[in-house]
């Protein structure tokens, strides 16, 4: 215990005067905002909270380093930066920022369709070359309307998606690995090679987890039409990157466009960054005002509820909340 008894927070984002205003009357907040897992301080050792991006990884050397740790606040929906089990095996919980960011990923999944439908990208670099006048811009694009969007992980943003989909006219199939959904008003249920033999537009929306590991590679790619467009705003792993750079390559599929790649940020020398027919951008999929906005509230919202003893309004592993209220 620190000497106000306030318990000591850890925070590796940076803090909003919005977020210092929620924390600072109830906790002591230690800034590791910067410093990779191997350099935290040594102060760690008092942290009973930690609030982090879903990609700041939270393995056992921090474990080990916070024995009074009881609550990692992820602000995101991801959870892939902890071990659940070992969590429960120490009494911590992970919250995370489910709902909130539905809508944000779901347009940006739309918008990517439509930038390659339209070939966006393709005509504005045309003009930004100069080349408006003096040659013929790239070739005709296509109609959403009519076009099959098969969608894999039916959960909340895989649903959004379809919500946005039904409004461009597109046959909606959707799959998930976990759990047989049913039948969805207008959206049917398609096992997973049926699905990627149909659909025109493949869109992830699963979670990361081993069985979702590598789920798109080869084996997939070769049984997608080769006017096919792979979309993918869950996480990186979830397509075998590589095998996806091939595929391009070899025509299997038209093209991807890419919110997440297997390493954030890319190393640089990436066969798949210069794949052809392919937009991959820097993990935006809840980068508005509005939903960083509510990721941020939720997330203080669950670090302060744990902290206090309270239900948190997300919580990865609620069968540990009881020994996380227990101050140590």
């Amino acid at each position: 215990m620190t000497d106000s008894d306030l318990p000591v927070v850890c925070t590796a984002i940076p803090l909003s005067d919005y977020a210092r205003g929620r924390l600072e009357p109830n906790c002591d907040i230690r800034d590791v905002t910067g410093c990779k897992p191997g350099e935290l301080p040594a102060s760690i050792d008092e942290a009973e909270g930690f609030l982090c991006g879903a990609p700041y990884m939270m393995g056992n050397d921090i474990l080990d380093a916070a024995p009074h740790l009881r609550v990692i606040a992820n602000h995101g929906v991801g959870f892939d930066n902890v071990v659940v089990s070992e969590l429960n095996e120490r009494g911590i919980v992970c919250c995370n920022t489910p709902g909130v960011l539905n809508g944000a990923v779901a347009d940006l999944t739309l918008g990517m369709m439509v930038s390659i439908a339209r070939r966006i990208v393709d005509h504005s670099d045309f003009v930004a070359a100069g080349e408006w006048g003096k040659s013929r811009p790239a070739g005709l694009g296509f109609d959403l309307a009519g076009k099959t969007i098969g969608i894999v992980g039916f959960g909340r943003i895989g649903r959004t998606v379809a919500k946005r989909a039904r409004g461009f006219d597109m046959d909606i199939i959707f799959h998930d690995q976990f759990t047989d959904p049913g039948e969805d008003d207008d959206c049917s249920y398609a096992e997973l090679d049926d699905l990627l033999k149909r659909s025109d537009f493949v869109s992830l929306h699963t979670n990361l987890s081993p069985e979702t590991t590598h789920l798109i590679s080869t084996r997939e790619l070769e049984m997608m039409k080769d006017s096919a467009y792979l979309i993918n705003t869950a996480r990186g792993p979830v397509v075998d990157t590589d095998a996806l750079a091939a595929g391009l390559k070899a025509g299997l599929i038209a093209g991807a466009a890419l919110d997440v790649v297997e390493a954030e940020p890319p190393n640089g020398d990436e066969a798949i960054l210069s794949a052809p027919n392919t937009i991959i951008l820097p993990h935006v999929g809840s980068a508005t005002v509005e939903t960083r906005q509510a990721m941020l509230q939720m997330a203080l919202d669950n670090l302060l509820a744990v902290l206090a003893g309270k239900e948190p309004r997300a919580c990865v592993n609620p069968e540990s909340l009881e020994k996380a209220y227990q101050r140590r």
